[in-house]
């Protein structure tokens, strides 16, 4: 009996980026403008209000601000009905008619409030496109020239129409650089998406190969043994790896390992001291095993893999229930017997990485004795505290079932999002 990772929390993980950066885009707008709308407010607001302030067309001024207003609720129907998304520019394009209204109402070219047509400039030429440079610059031009055609009596000095011209090409040098800026910010994310994707791909490739280096289930051994695993990572690829095989004098071969760590490296390490581990099946003895993985991650001097050191419990089960095991650093194995009692294995033999040398140990198994190995973070499911670890050994103790501790530490671990991988491998010795 074996368990597949669950997908669910990284599906949930993957997708969660997509939905906020969505609702993120669809309050855009009414964000931006209600930035646009206080200021038009609150300029008309002290216009009326402080007495320096002249308000030479209330009515003008007014009609800008109830166009900032509507357009205000133009932005709030896009976050109601995201698709009006596609008709953005219409905002920003009133704002020029609102702040020129604005402008017109309160002492046109003494008006103080004419800097707040940059905020629609900002907005239309920080997209995509240098359309975008244009748009604005026209949107400027009617917000300078709205006067004309409210007044067209109204004569232009060439003081003020020299005044419009460098009024509008500032804005115009404003737009382009917020244009630049937007477009290599652009590229810049696009970059970074691609690289993340294919980031992404190869961690679920990798741990794609991850779990098809689990057993599949115990078809394979001998009749005398039942074998159960489950293997919950934290994260996409783990750190924790199970292994189980026949041997060749007929018996079977177990091991679980716990890399420090969790991700891709570790995940690279588990595999590696697997195969190795798995390639002694011919040794009798596990502990030549564990010294052959050890030695195969050695890298010398400089050795960046060996400080990540990995804890491992292996051990062979002979055909007549003699255990000989290995334990480097692991500490949580248990072998519960038929009759409900239940003791750990321990030893004080290093982890891999750290440790130079192993030796096994024997004990003999009773029909209906199992080997209960698990990895740390099954102990946070039981508290994580001091005495977490006599709260899982009086969990195996209650069931008689590998199976069922197996599936319910598997069920446990998918209940929540864990700090650490979830990882169980039980195997029961009794007569065919």
């Amino acid at each position: 009996m074996t368990h597949a990772p669950t997908g669910t929390r990284a599906r949930s993980l993957a997708t969660a980026p997509v939905v906020v950066a969505s609702a993120r885009r669809s309050w855009e707008p009414c964000a931006r403008q209600t930035i646009v709308a206080v200021f038009v407010v609150g300029a008309a607001i002290a216009s009326a209000t402080v007495p320096w302030l002249p308000v030479t067309d209330a009515a003008r001024m007014w009609q800008g601000v109830a166009i900032a207003t509507l357009l205000l609720g133009v932005g709030a129907l896009m976050v109601r009905w995201p698709a009006l998304r596609r008709a953005e520019l219409v905002i920003p394009l009133g704002d020029f008619v609102a702040i020129g209204l604005l402008r017109f109402g309160t002492g046109e070219a003494q008006s103080v409030f004419l800097a707040i047509v940059v905020l629609p400039v900002i907005w239309i030429a920080a997209g995509p496109g240098r359309w975008r440079i244009v748009v604005p610059l026209a949107g400027v031009c009617v917000t300078l020239l709205l006067p004309l055609a409210l007044a067209p009596g109204q004569a232009l000095t060439v003081s003020e129409f020299v005044r419009l011209v460098i009024a509008v090409l500032v804005y115009a040098a404003a737009g382009t650089v917020v244009n630049e800026l937007s477009r290599r910010a652009l590229r810049q994310l696009t970059a970074s998406q691609w690289h993340r994707r294919l980031a992404e791909a190869e961690v679920s490739q990798a741990a794609v190969v991850q779990r098809s280096l689990q057993p599949v289930d115990g078809s394979e051994l001998p009749p005398r043994f039942r074998v159960a695993g489950a293997c919950v990572p934290a994260r996409t690829v783990g750190g924790d790896f199970y292994d189980w095989y026949a041997t060749p004098d007929g018996g079977t071969a177990f091991t679980l390992g716990d890399v420090m760590g969790k991700g891709v490296g570790p995940g690279m390490i588990a595999a590696a001291v697997r195969t190795v581990i798995r390639s002694s099946v011919d040794e009798p003895d596990p502990a030549v095993a564990v010294r052959r993985a050890a030695v195969g991650l050695n890298t010398g001097p400089t050795d960046a893999i060996g400080a990540q050191f990995t804890t491992c419990f292996h051990a062979r089960i002979s055909v007549d229930g003699t255990l000989r095991w290995v334990d480097a650093g692991h500490g949580l194995t248990i072998v519960r017997s038929a009759d409900g009692t239940s003791v750990f294995l321990r030893s004080g033999q290093l982890p891999i990485g750290v440790g130079s040398s192993w030796s096994s140990d024997e004990i003999s198994l009773r029909p209906g004795d199992s080997v209960i190995s698990v990895s740390d973070g099954v102990l946070d499911l039981f508290g994580g505290s001091l005495d977490s670890i006599d709260r899982y050994r009086d969990f195996v103790s209650g069931s008689d079932d590998i199976d069922a501790v197996v599936s319910e530490l598997a069920a446990r671990a998918g209940q929540s999002e864990q700090e650490d991988d979830v990882t169980v491998l039980a195997v029961s010795w009794g007569s065919a």
